[in-house]
């Protein structure tokens, strides 16, 4: 069984992780109550909404400048 989006393409846009699995849970969360996807999306699980959304650049990480 394939996953989409694979592992290696969500690396791409956020390298750790643990902060990709954090950000998707808390946008599946965010879904669950607004339901309003930033994507066109196959999947109709809120958690694989929320991981293509990331492979989509639509959530990312902000750097802190030091």
């Amino acid at each position: 069984m394939m996953l989409e989006p694979s592992i290696d393409d969500l690396q791409k846009n956020i390298k750790s992780k643990y902060t990709l699995v954090t950000i998707a849970a808390k946008r599946a969360r965010e879904l669950q109550h607004t339901n309003n996807p930033l994507v066109d999306s196959k999947s109709n699980k809120f958690v694989g909404q929320a991981l293509e959304e990331i492979q989509a650049g639509k959530l990312f990480v902000k750097e802190d400048s030091k």
